[in-house]
């Protein structure tokens, strides 16, 4: 993507300092001559192979850094190209249920309604009468993936290596994820799976529809699946728009996608408008649910508290939730990082909501962290991408949508239910094995430690500051207490002389009372002006 980017990418992407100061791209007319390169540099993609195929559907859903002309050329990619004869279709149908296609199915439509690069969709209807959508891989896909990852791997190890954009974004990272995802998507039992889990998380919102799928039609490489009457969002005609309730759909999809990131840590990380349907009945449809993305419970406490600031306009909370989340490397520029986000954060609280963008915000915030020396998680990349489809997915239903708005107001429910997740039976059970853990390991710590008291290798070690300076001070106080003692010694010693008569006499005082005197005196003044002249040069802090 990073040669992409350079031969196709943004050259005009500027942050406007207006009224609005949002993150803004010119007004321009479509340029012919750049929308007959996008058009060759998608024929090129599907020329290359499917893995550079859905590297072209991935980067016709970042509008934050290709031109609309490119956009538009890419987009065809999602669900527009060349379809399988009818005759493989049937064969791989065939050998992979064990059955005749005419046995399985009552009918069959030869013609797809969708090709896309790892495989098309037909419509079918099975023998109890029930509508399907049957999705059929690929002629020898997988051997073909293959191959175009081991070229595509080769790039990015090439382009970390000797470009900075390169090393400073960790390409080689993010192709290792690209290929684990696409990989997964050629199995389309895995498919299926997140079908049932997504559909299941899914159930509460009434306006959400997630089709299921058929287990006994669907196997590693056919898919069947109910068929989803209905129409791309972006395909919506104006009267269609004017019948539907764009703001509750809107606000529908964004809360379903908060519970599926904060609440499940499980997510369909492909929210294409090719992917997102409005049905007959006007309710939202998420197919295609190959690509998905799992969030730890660490990282959905972090990622709640990051949304949280980012949609309070809190810029230094976000860039401190950030920098938790990642690596910060020794010589990264915190500073820089907090300024840079609390500017970020700052121009999407000034931005009109027609052009609020969430998903733009986090690709920037992780970009940012990228030229700061700080390593945010990939999942942070992931759920920008996510989101800057929910935002176009989300304006098109309501052009009027506040994703901010939406975020705090659905965030005491996400909390709750997050809440709720962390007191599960299971979450109870383990914490209290933990706690029966330390209770029983408690009896035999302690008898250690006394064991190593009596036998004297108990050591207790304490790191003070500046610890030599301080023993120095310690003794010189000894020092002085002992000098001092000596001193008062001496002189109750010499009145005590005083009283016992001797021979010899000194001014008219017992000699050894005299001299015994005199030196406590002596003594005393030394100490005296040792302790001035030790005071006076002693630092002031």
């Amino acid at each position: 993507m990073a040669v992409l980017l350079v031969k196709y990418g943004r050259s005009d992407l500027v942050r406007t300092s207006g009224i609005d100061g949002q993150l803004a791209l010119p007004d321009e007319p479509v340029d012919p001559a750049r929308a007959r390169d996008a058009e060759r540099l998608a024929h090129d993609l599907e020329k290359m192979g499917p893995a550079f195929v859905k590297l072209g559907q991935l980067m016709s859903t970042r509008s934050d850094m290709f031109p609309p002309e490119v956009l538009d050329a890419l987009a065809r990619l999602q669900d527009e190209l060349e379809a399988m004869p009818f005759e493989i279709v049937e064969k791989i149908v065939q050998d992979e249920l064990g059955v005749r296609l005419s046995k399985a199915f009552e009918d069959f439509d030869p013609t797809p309604v969708a090709a896309a690069s790892l495989g098309q969709v037909h419509k079918a209807r099975l023998r109890d009468g029930r509508l399907v959508a049957v999705k059929v891989q690929r002629q020898g896909i997988r051997e073909t993936v293959r191959g175009d990852l081991e070229a595509l791997d080769q790039i990015s190890s090439f382009l970390q290596e000797h470009t900075a954009p390169g090393e400073q974004y960790r390409l080689s990272e993010m192709f290792e994820r690209f290929r684990s995802v696409l990989m997964a998507e050629l199995d389309y039992r895995q498919e299926a799976a997140n079908m049932k889990i997504i559909a299941a998380n899914l159930c509460d919102l009434e306006q959400i529809v997630v089709p299921l799928p058929v287990d006994d039609y669907t196997t590693e490489k056919v898919l069947t699946m109910d068929y989803v009457r209905g129409r791309k969002v972006t395909a919506l005609s104006p009267l269609a728009r004017m019948e539907m309730d764009g703001t509750v759909l809107a606000d529908q999809l964004m809360e379903a996608y908060l519970k599926q990131v904060l609440v499940d840590g499980f997510f369909h990380a492909d929210p294409h408008p090719g992917n997102v349907f409005l049905t007959d009945d006007r309710r939202i449809a998420l197919i295609d649910l190959g690509m998905v993305e799992r969030v730890s419970p660490r990282m959905r406490e972090s990622l709640i508290r990051l949304l949280l600031a980012a949609s309070e306009g809190k810029g230094e909370d976000a860039a401190e939730h950030a920098m938790r989340m990642g690596r910060v490397d020794q010589d990264a520029d915190r500073e820089q990082f907090r300024a840079r986000v609390s500017d970020i954060v700052s121009r999407q609280q000034n931005t009109t909501m027609q052009h609020m963008q969430a998903g733009a915000v986090l690709l920037e915030l992780y970009g940012v962290a990228a030229e700061c020396g700080i390593k945010l998680p990939a999942e942070l990349s992931v759920l920008g991408k996510t989101l800057l489809n929910l935002d176009l997915i989300s304006t098109t239903l309501d052009p009027s949508f506040d994703p901010n708005a939406s975020i705090r107001r659905h965030a005491g429910e996400v909390m709750r239910q997050h809440l709720m997740r962390s007191f599960t039976p299971g979450a109870v059970f383990s914490n209290a094995l933990e706690v029966i853990e330390l209770v029983q390991r408690m009896p035999g710590r302690i008898n250690r430690a006394i064991e190593g008291f009596e036998r004297g290798e108990l050591k207790l070690r304490l790191h003070a500051i500046d610890e030599p300076r301080l023993m120095q001070s310690m003794r010189s106080m000894a020092n002085r207490i002992t000098l001092g003692l000596m001193v008062a010694g001496l002189i109750i010693g010499s009145a005590l002389m005083a009283r016992v008569e001797t021979a010899g006499r000194i001014f008219g005082y017992p000699a050894i009372a005299f001299v015994l005197f005199i030196a406590g005196a002596l003594a005393a003044i030394v100490l005296g002006i040792q302790i001035l002249w030790y005071d006076r040069d002693e630092p002031h802090e």
